[in-house]
């Protein structure tokens, strides 16, 4: 099935037009975009501030945003226009036929134009579709040989933005989008002084080393002014972590256990003064909620395009070294075997990176 709509892509390309002849003037419908982003979340939480952006640039167009079910609590406080549907790849839209009945679904509301922010192959197939009922398609960029560039330590490799480049995709279908220099506005924040870490990720090789953050959570203890240290968390393993740690740390809660959904850790995280957290979701969702975030990083590097929106270079804690980034994703084996580039960050480093974020936001209080 698979490659057969494979060779169906194909012909498509072949069949359909370029779409940047598609002929503005003659829209039969009001300006429709349906924008397709299925995963994974931190790249989800990506798109956010560029669709607020679309849709406060543009009021008068529609917005429908396509995704996974579970994230359409980011799209909650979004301008009037902007539009969440969710697609079920486990059960209705599964397979080609499931997708076929998206297709159709996608097909009844008119949209004008698509845009295509993941480029895997569901998302292909669809636009395969759209292709051959003469839509206007743009998908993005996701610059694979700049990547590889930047990974052979390519002293003229150009740094990556991934908010630039959902912001290419709407240029290419003729709605440029005008770069604000405004970060969030601020979350109303608690009165008790809360601290985040979210110290998981996906990959080992984005993952401070759990020893040594206890050794950060037990000197963030020992602060008088730090009142709770909210940990956030996935499930199993990394719960049981985080409910060791809890127990030994009295001013440390598993944040993610009592909430105990999306929604409600985003809610949450507008009242923390600050976010420590790895190369993750959680750094896009804190950035979200208006508040500062310090990102470590290990295998991966900011430069990769995937920094927390808004957010300083001197909110990335790191240690320059020749062999990083090794990875995109932080998914391949350290060549070193002990990942120096996460081992040589010292606690004692980003504790002060936090007091340091604490002490301005007192002075600005």
């Amino acid at each position: 099935m698979l490659l057969f709509a494979s060779y169906w892509y194909a012909a498509a390309l072949l069949l359909a037009p370029p779409s940047s002849n598609f002929p503005f003037s003659k829209l039969k419908y009001p300006p429709n975009i349906l924008v397709i982003r299925l995963s994974a979340l931190g790249d989800i939480a990506m798109t956010v501030p560029v669709v607020r952006q679309l849709a406060m640039q543009y009021p008068e167009v529609n917005i429908t945003m396509l995704s996974k079910p579970f994230v359409k609590p980011l799209f909650q406080d979004m301008p009037h226009n902007v539009h969440f549907m969710a697609a079920d790849f486990n059960g209705e839209h599964k397979g080609i036929s499931g997708l076929n009945k998206l297709f159709r679904r996608l097909h009844a509301k008119h949209f004008t134009h698509v845009a295509d922010l993941h480029d895997v192959l569901r998302t292909k197939y669809l636009r395969l579709r759209f292709n051959i009922n003469k839509y206007h398609v743009a998908h993005i960029d996701k610059h694979r040989r700049q990547r590889r560039q930047i990974l052979k330590h390519n002293s003229k490799a150009q740094p990556l933005s991934q908010h630039n480049n959902y912001v290419d995709v709407f240029r290419k279908l003729g709605y440029p989008i005008r770069e604000t220099s405004a970060a969030p506005l601020l979350a109303p924040r608690s009165s008790k002084l809360l601290i985040g870490i979210a110290p998981f990720a996906a990959h080992k090789g984005k993952i401070y080393p759990a020893q040594k953050m206890e050794n950060v959570i037990r000197l963030l203890s020992q602060q008088p002014d730090i009142q709770q240290i909210c940990l956030f968390c996935g499930k199993g393993e990394e719960t049981d972590i985080v409910n060791t740690w809890c127990k030994r740390y009295e001013k440390c809660i598993n944040a993610s256990q009592q909430l105990g959904s999306l929604e409600k850790e985003i809610q949450f995280m507008r009242s923390l003064h600050v976010m420590l957290s790895m190369d993750s979701a959680n750094a896009h969702l804190a950035a979200l909620a208006g508040i500062p975030v310090l990102t470590i990083w290990g295998a991966t590097h900011p430069i990769m395009g995937f920094q927390a929106y808004k957010q300083p270079d001197t909110n990335n804690i790191q240690v320059e070294m020749e062999c990083r980034p090794c990875s995109v994703y932080g998914n391949k084996a350290c060549r070193k075997g002990d990942y120096p580039c996460l081992n040589s960050i010292k606690e004692e480093t980003i504790v002060q990176h936090i007091l340091q974020h604490l002490t301005h936001n007192n002075k600005q209080t």
